[in-house]
């Protein structure tokens, strides 16, 4: 039986990776990219954008919100239903066999259930795509890349799911403290495995064949000293216009990634922009930066699912007298994981912006060329269909970069202070 000292341990573990994270985050986030005397320069679409193109990015924006929006308030709807009714528990006592299998299988029931409630805007949102010429999928593979995220997306949960249920049950009074450490361990498991196991998932990788360019990548990575071991070109095209690269992978795994798109249509000069950017993150080690963070805020989310679930009010209203340790929790935790996740997105997306703005910075000192950098984010802008102009919802729950037009004012300011002619 878990105890009120047990639960004050619980809090003060919470208080203080909270107070940890805080810190972290606030001492080494980049909120300011450029240096302090760098002169100031207002973001104005208007003036890098056409009234055409402004008004495509508008007309874009108004056709996918909708179905955006609506999938996000299902989302979190039935995340309330499973933590605040015995609905999820009462459906699950139904399963039968071995306790992991229930588990497990219980984890898939209810994401099969959202998936089945938003696969309706998912196709609404897919026919927009399409009428903007976003999209170059077929039905069929649009299907299959859904089913394959579904998959991919309810293991994880389902590991964590069944991590917890397991440990609560071993460890019902101090479950907290292995499931912290173990959820800070998986967090950085997956961010190891994901570019060799899940990316070939979704992309076919080939080498990008011996040319100018290629050399010019691998000979930027040099001069920036970040070790690369090839260039390679995922096969975008087959799924969208849209243009990208990344640098992906640890170590011996670490790869430049050029969209196929992005082949097609961009100078070599704003490819090795982006790979600048790309390098930018690599040298800074953004990727394991994040993925430390992200162990962080898994941990302080064990220490609440801990407390969530040994409350007495919400075990009487989720029928669950056994707590976590209850096979039938499994809906209880995906409802818990789900509203975690998705209220903890704008905190993650202003940091993401942050770190964004640092690596286009990198990208203009390593390039020194502004007049690039700002044609190549008018490129992405409009062959992604970005929304030049997103109002603050939006921008805190979905942008995870800065706007075009705040890059593009970031640049101009990299600009003057640096003596080169403004673009």
């Amino acid at each position: 039986m878990v105890s009120r000292r047990d639960r004050a341990v619980a809090l003060g573990a919470l208080a203080a990776l909270v107070a940890l994270l805080a810190a972290v985050v606030a001492w080494t986030t980049p909120w300011r990219a450029l240096p302090a005397d760098a002169p100031g320069v207002t973001p104005d679409p208007a003036r890098d954008f056409s009234a055409a193109e402004l008004a495509r990015s508008a007309a874009f924006d108004a056709a996918i919100s909708p179905p955006a929006y609506i999938s996000l308030g299902l989302s979190l709807v039935l995340a309330l239903v499973l933590v605040l009714t015995p609905v999820g528990a009462r459906v699950l006592a139904r399963l039968r066999g071995p306790r992991p299998v229930r588990v497990v299988t219980g984890t898939f029931l209810v994401a099969a259930v959202s998936e089945v409630l938003t696969i309706p805007l998912g196709v609404w949102s897919e026919i927009e795509q399409r009428a903007f010429g976003l999209s170059t999928q077929t039905w069929w593979s649009w299907s299959i890349d859904r089913f394959k995220n579904f998959v991919v997306g309810t293991l994880l949960t389902a590991l964590l799911v069944l991590a917890v249920v397991a440990l609560a049950r071993r460890f019902p009074r101090r479950w907290w403290l292995p499931a912290a450490l173990g959820g800070f361990a998986f967090t950085l498991a997956v961010s190891f495995v994901y570019p060799v196991v899940v990316e070939p998932v979704f992309n076919e990788f080939r080498p990008m064949p011996a040319s100018a360019l290629r050399d010019d990548l691998l000979k930027l990575a040099r001069t920036d000293g970040v070790p690369v071991t090839d260039v390679l070109v995922a096969d975008a095209s087959r799924r969208t216009t849209a243009l990208n690269a990344y640098v992906s992978g640890f170590g011996a795994t670490r790869r430049i990634v050029v969209y196929d798109t992005l082949l097609k249509s961009a100078s070599p000069a704003e490819i090795r922009l982006i790979a600048a950017h790309e390098l930018g993150h690599a040298k800074r080690g953004d990727v394991l930066y994040g993925t430390l963070v992200g162990g962080l805020g898994v941990a302080c989310g064990a220490c609440l699912l801990y407390l969530l679930t040994t409350s007495p009010r919400l075990r009487r209203r989720t029928a669950l007298r056994a707590g976590a340790g209850d096979p039938r929790a499994a809906a209880l935790l995906v409802g818990l994981i789900t509203l975690g996740t998705t209220l903890g997105g704008p905190a993650q997306n202003l940091v993401s912006r942050a770190i964004e703005a640092r690596a286009d910075a990198h990208a203009l000192g390593l390039t020194r060329d502004p007049r690039t950098f700002v044609a190549m984010q008018r490129r992405l802008a409009t062959s992604n269909l970005s929304d030049l102009s997103p109002n603050m919802i939006e921008y805190a729950v979905y942008s995870s970069h800065p706007t075009a037009a705040q890059r593009i004012a970031a640049a101009r300011s990299w600009a003057r202070l640096h003596k080169l002619p403004e673009p």
